[in-house]
């Protein structure tokens, strides 16, 4: 989620001061465990970076909110697609503005192994919300404003599925459906992929490795479905929005190569590649350039990396 020249800029922090790290370690059941390094909670690390004039990187608070925001995304909208209905309100609060999900809808699947398919995800989903939060205590940031209704419209004219004039329904049926969640996985994969080598304890790595597994759990069987329905095509055509989104590289692949399935979107060494955060941020705010909110976060994510990047 988080590469270097991001971390640079990053001046805007919450849950940072010594009282929040003490409670965010106490919630989390790590505070005694002995695995934060001097980066983490150490005076010294604080001066030598004053001394040196380059930023502190984010803390693990800092990271896990972040990917508390993407999770809340990602559970609201699996959670409408099979029960018609989002996170409760138990899951929703925390520090920052809480904001209410636009659109959502429950999808009338006819596929019995997609809507399974479909359940199991909505579970993991809810449950990482769980997790995040349980982990930051105190700390964890509120659900944002959420948009599941405009910014699909606005990503489908973006990557050529549909005309001007036209409207991209995510809960009308299983291809759109598919075709949503296909936008949401692979950015949700890249990003634990990013954010991996800034957390510094060791309990919050491992379980952030976890999730990372789950998440390309969920990309494959979301790849693999599409490839099934010969929906290639569109899949190339978000994977092409999503590169222009997110600044230069072609990093992104679809689901084809040539034509040949592509379900694992590896370099020539099997590894898939990672984005920072400001890069995802492009992507679920639906703009190329530097800003703070937009597309599916209408008003900006929670927390303390809220700055998407530039050209």
């Amino acid at each position: 989620m988080f590469g270097k020249p991001f971390v640079r800029t990053l001046i805007s922090r919450s849950a940072e001061n010594r009282t929040d790290r003490r409670r965010f370690l106490k919630a989390a059941g790590a505070a005694g465990l002995g695995v934060v390094g001097a980066t983490y909670l150490g005076v010294q690390a604080t001066s030598s970076a004053s001394a040196t004039g380059e930023a502190a990187a984010p803390s693990d608070a800092a990271v896990l909110n972040f990917a508390l925001n993407l999770e809340y995304l990602e559970a609201e909208f699996y959670s409408f697609a099979v029960h018609g209905r989002g996170l409760p309100d138990d899951l929703t609060g925390g520090v920052g503005a809480q904001g209410g999900v636009v659109g959502g809808k429950k999808v009338m699947f006819h596929d019995k192994t997609l809507h399974q398919f479909a359940k199991e995800i909505a579970g993991d989903e809810v449950a990482h919300v769980k997790f995040l939060r349980g982990a930051l205590g105190e700390a964890a940031v509120s659900r944002p404003e959420i948009d599941l209704k405009d910014s699909f419209t606005a990503a489908a004219k973006a990557a050529g599925l549909i005309s001007e004039y036209q409207q991209f329904d995510p809960f009308a049926g299983e291809k759109n459906f598919l075709l949503a969640a296909y936008l949401f996985e692979d950015v949700g994969v890249t990003a634990y992929k990013g954010a991996a080598p800034l957390i510094t304890n060791k309990t919050f790595l491992d379980a952030a490795a976890g999730i990372l597994a789950a998440e390309a759990y969920h990309a494959a069987t979301i790849r693999t479905s599409l490839f099934d329905r010969d929906l290639g095509d569109a899949a190339a055509k978000i994977s092409n929005a999503r590169d222009a989104l997110d600044g230069p590289g072609d990093g992104d692949q679809g689901i084809l190569l040539g034509n040949q399935a592509n379900i694992v979107p590896a370099d020539n060494n099997g590894i898939c590649f990672g984005r920072g955060a400001d890069r995802v941020l492009n992507i679920v705010y639906l703009n190329p350039g530097p800003v703070k909110e937009g597309g599916f976060f209408p008003k900006g994510v929670n927390g303390d990396i809220v700055a998407s990047g530039g050209a």
